[in-house]
């Protein structure tokens, strides 16, 4: 096979860093990527309830989900990276319950630089207009 042939997508690398990432492999996660655009899914596990009387999604599970959300989706429109970035701060606001159902999230750059950019992510349960969870975070994107 001709190297050409053997390289993979940048869609494939972001898989592949999420199946090498313990955190997303003990939570389940998976994404779909669609041209430069990634939705993670969290399927939901009994093992993630922060809460059994109200059956509620840990919010350290729920962080978690979405750092990684965002870190995959630099690293998908990133081409110059080698490796995902790395965060440098993170805000997280819980808006809402998660629910023992499944989470799905997205994060969309808000300001790329050559040394740091800028990613904001939303977790969702039912409808994307009502998220349960939202990021503000900075990554770093230069070379070590």
């Amino acid at each position: 096979m001709e190297e050409e042939d053997m390289k993979l997508t940048r869609a494939d690398e972001v898989r592949a860093f999420i199946a090498r990432t313990p955190l997303a492999q003990e939570m389940g996660l998976r994404c779909e990527v669609m041209g430069d655009e990634m939705t993670m899914i969290m399927p939901f596990q009994d093992k993630l309830i922060g809460n059994f009387m109200i059956k509620a999604i840990h919010g350290g599970a729920i962080g978690a989900f979405l750092e990684l959300t965002s870190q995959a989706q630099v690293f998908l429109v990133t081409e110059h990276l080698a490796r995902p970035p790395r965060p440098i701060n993170l805000t997280i606001d819980y808006l809402r319950q998660g629910h023992a159902k499944d989470l799905y999230a997205r994060a969309e750059i808000t300001k790329m630089g050559r040394r740091m950019c800028s990613v904001r992510a939303e977790a969702w349960q039912d409808e994307r207009e009502k998220p349960v969870t939202t990021l503000m975070a900075h990554f770093m994107v230069a070379g070590d």
